[in-house]
């Protein structure tokens, strides 16, 4: 799904698409990709680690 892998948060994802974040997460798992070095790069610099781990 598009505003997933845009970045939009699950739950606002899920509000707009009328599921719940569990279901749209069952339904939609599979869509999500490429978030996984997003994400730690988020964490790492929400602990102020510049190492990206």
């Amino acid at each position: 799904m598009t505003w997933l892998n845009a970045g939009v948060p699950s739950t606002q994802v899920a509000e707009w698409a009328g599921h719940s974040v569990g279901v749209l997460h069952q339904m939609y798992a599979k869509c999500i990709v490429g978030q996984e070095d997003a994400a730690r790069e988020r964490i790492a610099a929400a602990l102020g680690d510049d190492s990206g781990a």
